[in-house]
């Protein structure tokens, strides 16, 4: 399809060396609000829990693009992405792709590659994946409106790191690098992401 981009490879998780001890996988990641900081959550990975950012919307049951929400509901984790340039590739059961310099997201409902990756520069409206502020150093792509794709349901819902404080998405979950390394070893295409109020 012109226009859409795909680059993927698997990191390697066999390592006799890496799976020394039991590894076991993470079916369920659990998000609620925070209470008192519609913006801020509490993400469970069995029985640890950390800080996370949400959208600056809150959560909401009827997400639109811009509104700035986290879609409540449960959304599996694809695949992802990250900065190789800026972090090493982590061993993990997910497909991840190094983020290039020409790789966006669309976000305009109208365009027909809506809510995908696409080769920049873009004639629609994009979300840029190489970003300055490091956010997307390690980006995992939930399955919010993937499949099939509403047109204005909401578009480029990751999960991804948190800026310092945890200040708002603009509707993903965001936790902090160390988290995220934390977790990664973990995630499957099997993993769910909870969200709930």
């Amino acid at each position: 399809m012109q226009g859409s981009y795909s680059k993927k490879y698997k990191c390697k998780s066999g390592n006799a060396k890496y799976r020394a001890g039991p590894q076991p996988g993470i079916n369920r990641l659990t998000v609620r609000a925070r209470p008192g900081n519609p913006s801020q959550g509490l993400l469970a990975a069995g029985s640890l829990v950390f800080p996370c950012a949400l959208g600056q919307g809150g959560i909401s049951s009827n997400k639109r693009e811009g509104d700035g929400a986290t879609p409540l509901g449960n959304m599996r984790i694809l695949s992802g992405y990250f900065r190789g340039d800026n972090v090493a590739a982590r061993r993990t059961r997910l497909g991840m792709t190094p983020i290039s310099a020409d790789l966006g997201w669309c976000e305009v409902p109208q365009d027909r590659n809506y809510n995908r990756p696409v080769r920049i520069p873009y004639g629609a409206s994009h979300e840029t994946m190489r970003r300055n502020d490091r956010l997307y150093d390690y980006c995992l792509v939930l399955d919010w409106n993937i499949s099939p794709r509403r047109r204005g349901r909401g578009s480029a819902i990751f999960f991804h790191l948190a800026r310092s404080g945890f200040t708002p998405t603009q509707g993903c979950v965001a936790v902090t690098a160390r988290v995220m390394a934390r977790l990664l070893p973990h995630l499957s295409r099997q993993t769910i992401l909870q969200v709930s109020r």
